[in-house]
């Protein structure tokens, strides 16, 4: 196991392989821990994402309010509580804070973590660190934030060291940093395929625009 100040790509690699549940639906449950350990790596890169992660921590915590409430049963996995949410019309509900638009956040968070990680570990050491961060974000969260957020982060991306450098923030050590890289593959695989399944739930629940 990592250092806990370090990044998990094991924890997360078994997580989100853990959440996957018949052909097309993910267990909450899995995907939230799996989830817990990759957005420290929102917080080791800096505070350019803290907005992010604190975000992240109370939509979390309504999660678990579901899950420990009367209709908990709804809420083991994605489809289940998709499913009941849209038919008893508990998303339009005011007062009602819906699971499925909580963990629409975690989604789109889910994208641009997974996007730059892939393009930090493929690119080579002389890599503007911030370059990589600003495309990645702009082709995942960027459109789901307003402006001044937009720019604020934008700007801030210019603090983020280079890569040698952010990948022993991430990883720690020489050792765990050439463990995790090796693991990282399998692990964006696992990303890939629980954000896959959650995308082509919110299509097919139509919750995709969800305010």
């Amino acid at each position: 196991m990592s250092h806990e100040n370090n990044l998990d790509l094991h924890h997360v690699q078994q997580s989100f392989h853990r959440s996957l549940k018949e052909e097309d639906d993910v267990v909450i449950e899995a995907y939230i821990d799996g989830y817990n350990e990759l957005v420290k790596f929102l917080n080791l890169i800096g505070t350019v994402f803290s907005f992010v992660s604190s975000d992240v921590k109370s939509k979390i915590k309504v999660m678990d309010k579901h899950k420990e409430g009367e209709n908990s049963i709804y809420y083991d996995s994605f489809k289940k509580m998709m499913k009941y949410e849209k038919e008893s019309n508990l998303y339009e509900k005011n007062g009602f804070v819906s699971g499925s638009r909580t963990m629409l956040r975690l989604h789109r968070g889910l994208d641009f973590i997974r996007l730059f990680l892939k393009r930090l570990s493929e690119a080579d050491d002389s890599v503007n660190t911030c370059a990589i961060c600003q495309s990645a974000y702009t082709e995942t969260l960027a459109e789901f934030h307003p402006w001044y957020i937009r720019k604020a982060a934008t700007l801030a991306m210019h603090t983020l060291p280079t890569r040698p450098d952010l990948l022993k923030k991430i990883f720690g050590t020489e050792e765990s940093l050439a463990t995790a890289l090796a693991i990282l593959p399998q692990t964006l695989q696992s990303c890939d395929e629980v954000y896959k399944r959650v995308n082509q739930l919110y299509t097919e629940f139509e919750f995709h625009e969800l305010p």
